[in-house]
């Protein structure tokens, strides 16, 4: 059975310390929870939450979730009332450096929380992605299109780890050990994105602050829908409270759907900088259409994204300059070696 508890409410964030996970992290406390974010820091960030260094609420781990979990969460007296399994690699470069830990991470981790959850009677969300769908032959994809993905492909350790880690989800909830949720997550975008994540956004925007020319891996037609991550946490929050009988998993992101040359387009004239263009082959599986159908997110959750991408790649854009401002204050070799590392140079 799910606790029902009055007053402040305890949220474990596993991954709390990336890019999603961060942003989840200050609503939930924004919202008056008490926060337990567990991270291995593989891909991680400390910086990422250092504004809750003096923040009584928030609790950090260091751990990561296919070893046992921590006792101080398994076998502590305190309640947990929900669970966001947000752990794991999500970009190509970092799934695919590790990718039998990025298996393990979905499939054993998952496992894990979801039995943590039921002990605890907590209600759990499972972060998983579009990539379930893979090359997709419907568009745009709803959630009961059951997806076009190569089993024994590079990036098969991360769908097939997000479409196991959803057969367990289902299964809880078909045993009645779990109320669990599924949000599947279309490309998100926003400040704390890594630069060196690989992502067609974060590319862009820190080549082109660097000077340097930008790539576009294939023809650039290929077509992709952006989400801000704001939207996104929304989506989080209401999927997670959401009372009604659920269908199956939500898709979240946003259906409005451009192509990477256009988005290119997009950054260098808010940027105002002359890169130039190049193209390189089109990574193996890489989709060449992407676009999620939300009418169960706006039937069931009341959800639809609000911020345009105009502002959102502004704000993007403002985050990745005040970085770079920052890296050059810094002490000159300290601030090459952080800037080389981040991709800024």
């Amino acid at each position: 059975m799910r606790n029902v508890r009055t007053g402040g409410k305890t949220a474990v964030v596993a991954g709390g310390a990336g890019f999603l996970g961060s942003h989840l992290c200050d609503r939930l406390i924004a919202d008056g929870a008490r926060v337990i974010c567990i991270d291995s820091m593989l891909t991680g960030r400390p910086e990422n939450l250092r504004q809750f260094e003096r923040e009584p609420r928030f609790t950090l781990i260091e751990a990561d979730i296919i070893d046992p979990l921590p006792q101080r969460l398994t076998a502590g007296r305190d309640p947990i009332d929900e669970i966001f399994n947000l752990a794991c690699a999500a970009s190509p470069p970092h799934y695919q450096a590790d990718p039998e830990h990025t298996m393990l991470t979905s499939v054993l981790g998952t496992h894990q929380l979801l039995g943590l959850a039921a002990g605890k009677g907590a209600r759990f969300m499972l972060a998983s992605t579009s990539e379930v769908y893979g090359d997709p032959d419907v568009h745009p994809q709803p959630e009961t299109y059951r997806g076009n993905v190569n089993p024994i492909g590079p990036r098969a350790c991360y769908d097939e780890g997000k479409r196991a880690a959803e057969s367990l989800a289902s299964d809880a909830v078909r045993a009645r050990r779990v109320d669990a949720r599924i949000a599947r997550i279309f490309n998100t975008y926003g400040p704390r994105m890594q630069p060196d994540d690989g992502r067609v956004v974060s590319n862009v925007i820190c080549q082109a602050l660097s000077s340097r020319d930008i790539t576009v891996y294939g023809s650039g037609e290929q077509t992709r829908s952006f989400c801000y991550v704001s939207d996104l946490i929304e989506g989080f929050i209401r999927l997670m409270a959401c009372e009604k009988e659920l269908p199956g998993p939500i898709n979240l992101g946003n259906p409005q759907e451009l192509t990477v040359n256009e988005l290119v387009r997009l950054v260098l004239a808010h940027l105002g900088t002359d890169s130039v263009v190049t193209t390189r082959p089109l990574p193996v599986d890489d989709p060449r259409r992407r676009r999620p159908d939300i009418t169960r997110a706006q039937t069931y959750l009341g959800w639809s994204p609000t911020v345009t991408l105009e502002a959102g790649l502004a704000a993007t854009c403002a985050y990745f300059v005040e970085r770079s401002a920052e890296l050059r204050k810094r002490p000159a070799e300290a601030a090459l070696n952080d800037a080389v590392e981040a991709g800024l140079l």
